[in-house]
């Protein structure tokens, strides 16, 4: 019996011992993560027109009109959004009124997300300079008239449209309404050097 009980303890003691070793060789341990073949959604700025599901993900290739990597600089005072092309490696100037016009038609929702999560609720509508409506709230305007001049070839993320009636009282509640989302937009374009003040 003698023999069975210093057994049990030798085995006690090697056993408190193991786990002890093993939780001191733990501490500060992180397990490996598991290997997924699902890409990592990062946090990235992109736009979507309309789509039969009626949802947008980075990875919807044909709902997306934009994305960060498509974008110059964003200009504060004047709304306007320059967009690049990089075929060479350089930047280029492109003409973006023909592939968002082909995308998707004038007066379409276009949803702004940051990261996969709704950037600006309810989205900007795109709407052109033959545009005769009013929108008292975001739109994503194709050109711009400045006195006599037409001006197609850029683009200008506004309150409103046109945007003479940027004092409307419906136009500043939407606006106060989408401060925070427009801090969020504005910050995360000048995290990446986009931004002109």
């Amino acid at each position: 019996m003698k023999r069975y009980t210093s057994l049990a303890r030798m085995m006690a003691i090697a056993i408190a011992g193991t786990m002890t070793m093993t939780a001191c060789s733990l501490d500060g341990y992180e397990p490996e993560k598991p290997f997924t073949t699902d890409p990592v959604e990062k946090a990235t700025l992109y736009a979507c027109g309309l789509s039969e599901s009626g949802t947008c993900s980075i990875g919807d290739a044909q709902s997306v009109l934009f994305t960060e990597d498509d974008i110059e600089w964003f200009n504060v005072t004047t709304r306007e959004i320059k967009f690049l092309n990089e075929p060479s490696g350089k930047a280029e100037r492109r003409d973006t009124r023909s592939p968002l016009r082909e995308k998707i038609p004038l007066l379409a929702s276009v949803d702004f997300y940051l990261g996969g999560e709704y950037l600006f609720s309810g989205g900007a509508t795109l709407v052109g300079l033959i545009c005769s409506q009013f929108f008292d709230d975001l739109v994503l305007c194709c050109g711009k008239i400045d006195g006599e001049v037409i001006d197609n070839g850029h683009y200008y993320l506004y309150d409103c449209y046109p945007p003479q009636f940027i004092n409307d009282e419906r136009v500043q509640a939407n606006r106060a309404k989408r401060a925070e989302q427009w801090e969020t937009f504005t910050k995360y374009l000048e995290s990446k050097d986009k931004l002109k003040k």
